[in-house]
Formats: structure tokens, C-alpha cells, sequence
């Protein structure tokens, strides 16, 4: 099998359909899809420069336009939901989710642009690009962060990027307000994970909370600190929150998701100035999940 192999038949023509067309429109038709969409997930894969991509994809221009077009207007978001929804149908989510970040450090060819690093994006809509280009200066350097909302086979159900120093509790309400499966036929999307499983980082009051309110069970450990000043207020500290800790073990699959993602190496370092595109490739690896499990592997 060929090294530059990226989709099998079924699982183009599953998406073929998804993406958008140029017929009726003004201007130039679009260039078959299929080799410039393979040419997207190589580049992500190997981790090479767009101008790098092999010819047989097309113009490396091409790949590059359609790219940052399909991640600004939501396209790849549109199939990930399309192939959310098709496994909902099937049960194959497991709603045990688990939520966590990775850092990536962000060469320098991705951090040559301005950045106001004191405006970052609300996330509310992930087709405007963030001031800070979700870049960031923490102890390792310049990097961003992949946050990531997996079910609990370990699959990517909500994908968001943010700069390298930002904690991890802030994002929390974003990956939440984005998750959202639709299903084949009547009702509404399905929002509400039965748990939620996460390390101390998200042990906050208001994460806590949240998840009261809504029904899902928290499996979050309480972080030294917290407990002790809870003991110290004594009968006005309130009670422990609960934990079950045998149920925490599955929390490593979010783990083992980011090491899926970051065997694409243009993942594992960040090349992309856009956030927009870096996200985008994000996107397409959950994208490659789902469908091989949904219709076989990879080649």
C-alpha cells in the first residue's frame, strides 16, 4: 500500500457528501475534492510545510486555500457532528466522558504574527480567529493547548485550542456549550454526558456546580489545598465532595487521545500561524477516529 494512502473508498464517499459544492456558483469550480482533502490530512500526518505537500494532491496552494476555508466556515465541524450523530444512532458513544488538555509547542515559523496575548477569543464563535492566535508563552516556551472532551472509549467529542499558559478550568464552560449531538429523527441534541471524569485542575466550585445542576456526576478528586481549607472552616466547610476513585481509572483514555492526536506530527508541534487551521487540523484527526471506527481502519 502506498505511503501517501489517507482514506479508504467508504470512508470518502461518507464524507464526499458533507462538503460543500461549487456547482451554481460564480467564479472558478472547485478542483476534486478527494485529492485535495487527502492532501490536508497527509500534511497534518507528516507534518511538512504546505509548500511540501506531494504533487498528486494538487497544487500545494490548493490544499492550503481549502484548508483555511473549510475550518472558517465550519465544514469540518459540520462532519464530525454528522459522524457523531451517525454513531449516537448506532450506540456507540459512551456517555462516561472525560475532559483534559495537551500542550504543544509552537515552532517558529507559527508565531511570526502580531498577538495581542491580553484579548483572547470567548469561543463562542469558532469561525472568528483569536487575538492571541491561541498562542502562548508557558514554562516550555511559545505553545498552544489542544482541549479536548472525549466519550468514554476515548473518542473526540468537542475540540478546542487555546494559548499555551491558559488554565485548564477556564475552557471548561466552552467544551461543555459545544457539545452537542444531534440525533437521526425527532428530538433535541443530546448536551448531557451521565459523568464527567477530570483531574484536579477542574476541582472548582463552579465546575462542581455546574455539573450538580445539570445531573452529571462528577468524578473529579479534591486537590490538597481545597480540602484543607475546607477542614480549617470546620462544620462550615461543608462535607468532602464525593469521589470514586475506581471509577477515576477510566479517566486515562483522554490520556490515550492525545496520544492518538499527536501521532500526526503537525499536531504534536504546531506549525500553523492561524488558530483557525491548527484547530482545523484537530478537527480532521477526530474526524479519522470516528471514521474508522464507524467503518473500518485507515490505510
Amino acid at each position: 500500500m502506498s505511503r501517501t494512502a489517507v482514506l479508504t473508498d467508504d470512508q470518502w464517499e461518507r464524507i464526499r457528501p458533507l462538503l460543500p459544492s461549487s456547482d451554481g456558483k460564480r467564479g472558478r469550480p472547485f478542483r476534486d475534492d478527494r485529492p485535495v482533502v487527502e492532501g490536508i490530512l497527509y500534511r497534518y500526518r507528516c507534518g511538512i510545510a504546505w509548500r511540501d505537500v506531494p504533487e498528486q494532491f494538487g497544487p500545494w496552494q490548493t490544499v492550503w486555500k481549502r484548508h483555511r476555508r473549510y475550518s472558517a466556515d465550519g465544514t469540518w465541524d459540520r462532519i464530525l457532528a454528522a459522524l457523531l450523530t451517525d454513531a449516537q444512532k448506532v450506540q456507540l458513544i459512551d456517555w462516561a466522558v472525560s475532559v483534559d488538555s495537551t500542550i504543544n509547542r509552537a515552532h517558529q515559523h507559527a508565531t511570526n504574527f502580531a498577538r495581542d496575548t491580553g484579548a483572547g477569543s470567548n469561543y463562542t464563535n469558532l469561525s472568528d480567529e483569536p487575538a492571541d492566535h491561541a498562542v502562548g508563552r508557558s514554562r516550555g516556551g511559545l505553545s498552544s493547548k489542544i482541549h479536548s472532551l472525549v466519550d468514554g472509549a476515548g473518542r473526540p467529542l468537542v475540540v478546542l485550542v487555546g494559548p499555551g499558559q491558559a488554565g485548564d478550568a477556564p475552557m471548561f464552560p466552552h467544551l461543555m456549550r459545544h457539545l452537542r449531538v444531534a440525533r437521526h429523527g425527532p428530538g433535541r441534541p443530546r448536551t448531557r454526558p451521565g459523568r464527567l471524569r477530570a483531574d484536579k485542575a477542574y476541582s472548582s466550585r463552579a465546575i462542581r456546580t455546574h455539573l450538580r445542576s445539570r445531573g452529571i456526576t462528577a468524578v473529579i478528586p479534591e486537590p490538597a489545598d481545597q480540602a484543607g481549607h475546607r477542614k480549617r472552616r470546620g462544620s462550615q466547610g461543608g462535607r468532602p465532595p464525593s469521589f470514586d476513585a475506581e471509577d477515576y481509572k477510566g479517566r486515562n483514555v483522554v490520556e490515550r487521545s492525545f496520544n492518538v492526536f499527536k501521532q500526526w506530527r503537525g499536531l504534536a508541534t504546531r506549525y500553523d500561524k492561524l488558530a483557525l487551521t491548527y484547530r482545523g487540523g484537530a478537527v480532521l484527526r477526530a474526524i479519522t477516529v470516528w471514521l474508522k471506527d464507524l467503518l473500518g481502519d485507515m490505510p
